[in-house]
């Protein structure tokens, strides 16, 4: 390595070189990788204790995502203040939002805004992907 001295020959540079960073341009520093960890989600929903209790696997942003285990049972109207991304794995989900029913299968992804009044039919089940984003 070259050391560069300081003076009026050699002044020193104005930008940052891997001899010599300047205080005011430190060397750029590269991110770390982090490797990431694969959720297993069809183990995840079978190791829930009870069907539709839901597993909060994580957080992107502000947004919760969880999984859950549907088995065949209704679940009665409900509304909340968080928007809803549901993404069905497999199996198939029986879903009402504000009076409008829909059938959603296996890779299908089905939105529920925020407020709205939903419910699952008989006949869901399977394992599905819940993403609640708060509004506001």
């Amino acid at each position: 390595m070259t050391a560069i001295d300081p003076t009026p020959d050699h002044p020193m540079p104005d930008h940052p070189t891997p001899d010599h960073p300047t205080p005011n341009h430190p060397m750029p520093v590269a991110p770390v990788a982090v490797a990431p960890t694969p959720v297993d989600l069809a183990a995840a929903a079978a190791a829930l204790p009870d069907a539709w209790s839901s597993r909060l696997l994580g957080h992107v942003g502000s947004a919760a995502v969880k999984v859950l285990r549907m088995d065949g049972q209704p679940l009665a109207i409900e509304h909340h203040p968080t928007a809803e991304a549901l993404l069905v794995l497999d199996g198939r989900l029986e879903l009402v939002v504000d009076g409008a029913e829909t059938t959603v299968g296996p890779g299908g992804l089905a939105w529920v805004p925020a407020g709205a009044r939903h419910a699952v039919r008989p006949g869901s089940h399977g394992t599905l992907v819940i993403v609640e984003v708060p509004e506001g």
